[in-house]
């Protein structure tokens, strides 16, 4: 039997293979939904966050690999994994169903073992990734991170790292708790998403590294205008999160770490900006000393900031 409650999105627009498909899953303990086309499961896969989806290569509107492409674009949805059914067996046809970011693909006319097959195997895959995603954030960990780095660097692209952490965060944690810690890096993390979102920057990965250390990467191009407007909508934002009063004195009492009670101002966003545009980067070692440089840089400053690397080889 399945595991527990997995819900898997069968998508095609032939009813009769799909409820052939839908049957089979329920059979073996599966939760289903359906769509009919490609936009509708697009919309679909945003809203319901899928364990699976089993997808047509053709359909109306939107064919597979466009979907497959567009959610592998998306940050909230892009973990979740893809089986393309196909009815042609070519070899270009396979591979660029693997290149549009399909986890598994199965030619027609299958059988439905193998299919049930495939469903656990990809399942199965798909679990052991999520182990390296953060609970609060969603967002990928240490490990997708690093993997990250390195194509990045063996690409060749010009690209920046962006790392981000709050300033004052302990004494905020100690002053309302741990719950009202989670929501701000909660919070933090979806003003990432939409800053990415809403700039429409490409090929951008957002990582949460653990605490309030998060991590953006992308196209060397973007990255000032992420950092500006990150900052600017947390500054608008944190102010909330502390009770009206503190917020209004603008700081907050607390213990430091050897016990003494100290004002701490409202929290910080700093950035520590590390690019390759003018100088060689060549490990997660290298640019992870380079970011530590950086924010001390930043701590320096009483405000939200980022500061971006200059240095050149």
């Amino acid at each position: 039997m399945a595991d527990e409650k997995k819900t898997i999105l069968v998508v095609d627009d032939d009813p009769f293979i799909a409820n052939i498909i839908c049957e089979a899953l329920i059979s073996d303990g599966y939760k289903i939904e359906k769509a009919v086309d490609g936009e509708e499961a697009l919309a679909k896969i945003e809203k319901l966050v899928p364990d699976l989806v089993i997808m047509d290569y053709m359909m109306p509107k939107m064919d597979g690999p466009q979907v497959c492409l567009k959610v592998k674009e998306n940050d909230k949805i892009k973990h979740v994994p893809i089986i393309m059914v196909t009815a042609v067996a070519d070899v270009k046809e396979k591979v660029q169903l693997l290149e549009s970011g399909a986890e598994d693909y199965i030619v027609k006319p299958f059988d439905l073992e193998e299919l049930l097959a495939r469903v656990k195997v990809v399942l199965r895959r798909a679990n052991q990734l999520r182990t390296d995603v953060n609970g609060i954030t969603k967002l990928p960990g240490n490990t997708a991170i690093a993997k990250e780095i390195d194509l990045r660097i063996k690409s060749g692209e010009k690209f920046a790292f962006c790392y981000a952490d709050l300033g004052n965060f302990k004494a905020f944690n100690d002053r309302y708790g741990f719950e009202s810690g989670n929501r701000v890096i909660n919070e933090l993390a979806k003003l990432m998403r939409r800053v990415v979102e809403d700039a429409d920057i490409q090929n951008c990965f957002l990582g949460h590294i653990g605490g309030d250390d998060f991590i953006a990467i992308m196209p060397a191009g973007y990255a000032e205008h992420f950092c500006l407007e990150l900052i600017n909508r947390f500054d608008i934002f944190i102010g909330s999160m502390y009770d009206p009063a503190d917020s209004k004195k603008g700081y907050i009492l607390a213990k430091n770490r050897q016990g003494e009670l100290m004002r701490f101002p409202i929290m910080r966003l700093r950035i520590a900006v590390v690019s390759n545009q003018k100088r060689n980067l060549v490990s997660l070692g290298q640019i992870s000393s380079i970011a530590a440089e950086l924010k001390e840089k930043a701590k320096l400053k009483d405000m939200s900031n980022y500061v971006k690397d200059e240095r050149r080889d």
